[in-house]
């Protein structure tokens, strides 16, 4: 019987989470609770809808031209998709046995360091992890937990020597100062498999969704990065050794 999750939706053609024309699986439920969230409707551990492996497979089949022709794959996301292991890891197995590529776009959110941890990130080619901010104050008042385990994540990839990019979104007045950035870049830089840091501008398209949740957006009115403070932001990982894109 084929493995089942809980999922939000699908996209086809994603060209922003990992590398080349992506399917991206948005899986359904999160922990965190981050101000700027722009998928504020997975958050929800009982939402969504319960797909199996199969279902996910026959649309992935459908676009895999465009993932050779492009050098994309196959991305889970959400949500978070590192709450439910067992699902991901399977699809992720599947597309390997037809050399799709993987990757897992996470906030580092382990629970439990379960055995189907290691059998996802075996079959993961690229792990894309968000680290919303180092000072562990700022980062409970900006997405409602502590860092703490996305950090011993992080650690753990460094201990696998999984391939990994750092995401860092730029949020003014939350992680656009000097000292978080440098001190993030110094947590980084010892870290032998980042590849890359990518910075990402704050922005509010998914303000609509807080909106027609009958919630309040809890930044509104924040306005997206300027060009000179993402090259500020940029400018401080770079002088510690790490490459970099936004």
């Amino acid at each position: 019987m084929s493995v089942e999750g809980r999922i939000h939706s699908w996209e086809s053609c994603g060209t922003v989470d990992g590398p080349g024309i992506r399917f991206i699986v948005f899986m359904q439920g999160c922990l965190m609770r981050c101000q700027y969230c722009h998928n504020r409707d997975t958050w929800d551990l009982d939402g969504g809808k319960i797909v199996t492996v199969d279902e996910v497979m026959d649309q992935v089949d459908s676009y895999r031209y465009f993932f050779e022709a492009s050098g994309g794959g196959v991305t889970a996301s959400g949500g978070e998709a590192i709450l439910q292991p067992e699902f991901v890891a399977e699809l992720f197995r599947r597309c390997k046995e037809h050399n799709i590529d993987t990757c897992l776009d996470t906030n580092g959110m382990v629970r439990n360091y379960t055995p189907a941890i290691d059998t996802l990130l075996d079959n993961t080619d690229l792990v894309m992890l968000d680290l919303k901010q180092i000072n562990d104050d700022i980062h409970r008042n900006l997405v409602g937990v502590s860092n703490k385990r996305p950090l011993q994540f992080a650690d753990y990839l460094t201990k696998r020597n999984q391939r990994t990019w750092i995401r860092y979104v730029v949020v003014p007045g939350y992680t656009d100062d000097d000292a978080s950035a440098e001190q993030l870049a110094e947590r980084i830089a010892p870290m032998g498999n980042v590849e890359l840091v990518e910075l990402l501008p704050y922005h509010e398209l998914g303000k609509h969704k807080w909106t027609a949740l009958g919630e309040e957006y809890q930044l509104d009115g924040v306005k997206p990065p300027s060009g000179d403070t993402m090259k500020r932001i940029q400018a401080i990982f770079e002088a510690k050794g790490l490459k970099t894109k936004y």
